[in-house]
C-alpha cells in the first residue's frame, strides 16, 4: 500500500511486525570526495550548501578517511573513488541503494533530478560490484522521467518494510511509487516536505526500526511528522530548529546499539534528545565532517547501506 492518508497508513503500519529482515545493514559503501567542489545545479534546490569559497578538498578527503575508519569499527565499509566530474558523488546514498526482496539482493539505481548527479548513476564499477561480484539483480530507475532520489527522499524502516517518502523537486509521487515497488515495501506514507527542504533524510531518521528523530518544521504539515512519531513512541524525538539545522536528523544506526552523526550534529544535541536516545538503547557516535557538510549533506548522505 502507498498512500497520502496518514490514518490509513497508520492502520496498516501498526500491524506490521518487524519480520521483513534485519533492521540494520550488513555493510556499507562510500564514494571519496575527489575534486570536491560546489555543484551549481545542486545548489538550485539545496539551501544547505556553502558558497564555493567554503569548499576545502583536502579537508574533505581527510574527513572522509576519518568517516570510513570510524564506521569500519561496526561493519565492513567499501570506498569507491570519486571523480571531479561528479562533485556530489560523496553522497551515494541518494543515487544507489540496496534491498533484499524475496530473499534476493537487489541494487536500486535512482533517478536524480540534476544532470550533474545523473552522471553518477551510470558508473559501471558500482553497478559491476553489485551485479558481477555480489550477484545482485539491478532495478534501474535512472532512465525513467520521475525523480526518485532513493533513501535521500525515502526513509525506510527495514525491519517492518515501511517507507516515508517526502515529496520535493527531487521526488514526485510517481517516483515514490516506483521506489515503493523497487524496495518491496509493505506500506509507504507519502507527504510533502516544507518549502526549501530537498530530502526527507535531512528532517527524518528511523533508527534500527525502534527510534525516530524528526524535525517537525521540515514537513509541509507537521501533523504528518507527528503521525509517523506515533509508530515509534516513546522513542520518537522532535528536534529543535537548532538541532535540525545542525543535521541531527541526517544520522544513521548501522548496528542496534549506536547512532552515527556528524560532530556538528552531536554538539547540537539537547540533553533531552541525547538522554532519549540512551533510553532507546543507543550511544551517540560522531565524526568531524565540517568540510563535507559544506556540500549540503551530512553523515547519513555519505553512507550507502548494503543489505
Amino acid at each position: 500500500m502507498i498512500t497520502r492518508d496518514r490514518e490509513r497508513f497508520l492502520e496498516v503500519a501498526m500491524r506490521c511486525a518487524p519480520d521483513v529482515g534485519p533492521a540494520t545493514a550488513r555493510g556499507a559503501f562510500l564514494v571519496t570526495p575527489e575534486g570536491f567542489a560546489r555543484a551549481e545545479q545542486s545548489a538550485e534546490d539545496n539551501r544547505y550548501m556553502a558558497d564555493a569559497a567554503g569548499y576545502d578538498a583536502d579537508a574533505a578527503l581527510a574527513a572522509h578517511r576519518r568517516l570510513q575508519a570510524a564506521l569500519a569499527t561496526c561493519l565492513p565499509v567499501v570506498a569507491f573513488p570519486g571523480d571531479a566530474a561528479t562533485p556530489d558523488a560523496t553522497f551515494p546514498n541518494n543515487a544507489f541503494a540496496t534491498a533484499r526482496v524475496a530473499g534476493r539482493g537487489r541494487l536500486i539505481v535512482g533517478r536524480m533530478r540534476h544532470e550533474v548527479r545523473q552522471r553518477e548513476t551510470r558508473r559501471a564499477d558500482i553497478r559491476g560490484f553489485f551485479g558481477d561480484v555480489l550477484g545482485y539483480e539491478t532495478v534501474d530507475l535512472s532512465t525513467q522521467a520521475h525523480a526518485c532520489e532513493l533513501p535521500g527522499a525515502l526513509v525506510i524502516d527495514r525491519a517492518r518494510g515501511l517507507g516515508f517518502a517526502g515529496l520535493s523537486e527531487r521526488c514526485d509521487e510517481d517516483g515514490a511509487r516506483r521506489m515503493h515497488e523497487a524496495f518491496g515495501l509493505r506500506a509507504t506514507f507519502v507527504f510533502d516536505l516544507a518549502p526549501g527542504e530537498y530530502h526527507t533524510n535531512v528532517v527524518l531518521a528511523v533508527l534500527a526500526g525502534r527510534a525516530m528523530l524528526y524535525a517537525p518544521g521540515g514537513f509541509a504539515d507537521a501533523d504528518d511528522a507527528h503521525a509517523i512519531a506515533r509508530l515509534y513512541a516513546p522513542h520518537a524525538f522532535a528536534l529543535s530548529p537548532e538541532e535540525a539545522a545542525a543535521f541531527v536528523a541526517n544520522s544513521i544506526a548501522l548496528d542496534p546499539q549506536r547512532v552515527w552523526m556528524s560532530a556538528r550534529a552531536a554538539s547540537a544535541l539537547r540533553e533531552g534528545t541525547r538522554a532519549g536516545l540512551a533510553r532507546a538503547g543507543f550511544s551517540v557516535q560522531s565524526v568531524d565532517l565540517d568540510a563535507i557538510e559544506a556540500a549540503g549533506g551530512s553523515l547519513r548522505c555519505c553512507v550507502a547501506e548494503i543489505f
